[in-house]
């Protein structure tokens, strides 16, 4: 099989004579299906049935003469023939969908820009960060959660760029390092009064032992982590309270409830009112990088690039 491009621009598909001009809407089709990884996620993103997108799959198949997509119990996988075709033509299908300053179903945007993220983050920093883009007219569509299932939902083509705690896998997606947030163990000025003494004289993991912890979940993710990388232990303590929300918990650790460990953008200005008091400095504080993902064929939307761009210059100061 060969793809070619005539010289008057039309895309054309198969080898032999005569070759044909392959049909846009089949190739929007198959392009949908290569990145959202599914013909069932690609349907609404194009306006489709699912049987009408399956239907177009097999029309571009009989065309190329080869299969496009090995079908799985979930998925389908793009096989080596579509990963050339989806080179070839991606470039071309994404300039024609910004066409104008107009976007379509090709790529599953709308005019807004759909950014998804961390709570904490999206609200202490990123939506700071893109105040100016919105007063000139960028238009937002914001979503909240926890990276897998946000970073799930991008594949299937539902947001343009996601802010994640951890690199994507595959080659679906693309991604950058954002920015590093570090941790702090951090307590209230009544607690850091209590457990002084025993700080002094036996250490953090040892004063924190009788007070109350404060943590994003059950599991204790931020505070194991802690643990693990800063002191080398496992932490066999169990959450007083648990709020999926770190702002939530800044607030109870603030008000007395206990203690916690929290990113340092999160609760700055209570440290630097005296809100807050550091329980412990370590030599190297653990850290997280950041990263911002991109859904491939996003930047036909030129407000994408606009808000990737002043995200990247932003996060230099987080």
């Amino acid at each position: 099989m060969e793809d070619r491009t005539h010289q008057d621009g039309d895309i054309v598909i198969g080898g032999g004579a005569p070759a044909q001009p392959a049909d846009l809407n089949l190739l929007r089709t198959f392009l949908a299906v290569y990145r959202s990884g599914s013909f069932t996620a690609a349907a609404p993103l194009l306006g489709l049935s699912q049987p009408t997108v399956t239907a177009q799959i097999r029309a571009l198949e009989q065309q190329t003469g080869r299969a496009l997509f090995t079908r799985l119990p979930r998925g389908a996988e793009p096989t080596h023939l579509a990963h050339d075709l989806a080179g070839h033509i991606a470039g071309p299908l994404d300039a024609l969908a910004s066409l104008g300053g107009r976007n379509t179903v090709l790529t599953g945007r709308t005019t807004p820009v759909h950014l998804a993220g961390p709570a904490e983050l999206l609200c202490a920093r990123a939506l700071p960060a893109l105040a100016p883009l919105v007063a000139e007219g960028v238009r937002l569509r914001i979503t909240m959660g926890l990276t897998d299932p946000l970073l799930e939902a991008q594949r299937a083509g539902h947001h343009d760029l996601v802010i994640a705690t951890r690199r994507p896998g595959g080659r679906t997606l693309t991604s950058l390092p954002l920015a590093d947030e570090d941790y702090v163990l951090v307590a209230s000025p009544t607690w850091a009064r209590r457990v002084e003494k025993r700080l002094a004289a036996d250490g953090p993991c040892a004063a924190v032992r009788d007070v109350p912890l404060i943590t994003y979940a059950e599991d204790l993710p931020i505070a194991r982590r802690y643990w693990r990388n800063v002191f080398g232990k496992r932490l066999t303590a169990e959450a007083a309270v648990t709020v999926p929300d770190l702002r939530g918990a800044v607030s109870a650790v603030a008000a007395g409830a206990g203690y916690s460990v929290l990113p340092r953008y999160l609760c700055q200005d209570e440290l630097t009112s005296g809100g807050l008091v550091l329980l412990h400095e370590p030599e190297e504080p653990p850290l997280n990088t950041l990263f911002l993902v991109q859904r491939p064929g996003a930047d036909a939307n030129p407000d994408v690039a606009r808000v990737r761009e002043r995200l990247q210059r932003a996060a230099r100061t987080w």
